[in-house]
């Protein structure tokens, strides 16, 4: 499917076409990146430190929605020092992500084990609740 750039209103940011993002649930129930990946979708911004341990980040086409789990995941790593994240104007679709380390790794690998923890986290939840479902151990009501 061609891929379509119409600009959002207002924003200046490229929309990005649902279509090209479908995920295909794969038999045991994990599930494939079946789209393109977008290799803007995160960009280190100016003023990283020379060694690494401190930079910051731009995620496009986020919010706080992974905002504030995502700083949350990477506060967990005992490896860093300071994680937060601010939404620079509602109107924008982006978010910025600092993360500064105390030296054992980088603020990328930091960002890379907060991204697979977050991942991780959400897969557990998933599947306990479709274990749930599937036991049909609870009830429903009616409104």
């Amino acid at each position: 499917m061609p891929s379509a750039t119409n600009e959002n209103e207002g924003t200046g940011s490229p929309e990005v076409p649902q279509e090209e993002f479908v995920d295909q649930e794969m038999a045991d129930g994990e599930f494939e990146f079946d789209g393109e990946i977008d290799p803007n979708k995160i960009q280190i911004l100016p003023g990283a430190s020379e060694d690494g341990t401190a930079a910051s980040f731009r995620i496009l086409q986020e919010d706080h929605t992974l905002g504030n789990a995502l700083r949350y995941m990477i506060m967990k790593n005992p490896e860093v020092e300071f994680c937060g994240y601010s939404i620079p104007h509602p109107s924008e679709a982006a978010m910025n992500l600092r993360i500064q380390t105390y030296g054992e790794i980088t603020a990328i690998q930091a960002l890379e084990k907060g991204l697979d923890d977050l991942l991780d986290l959400c897969s557990h939840v998933e599947d306990e609740y479709r274990k749930s479902v599937e036991a049909g151990d609870y009830s429903t009501v009616e409104p």
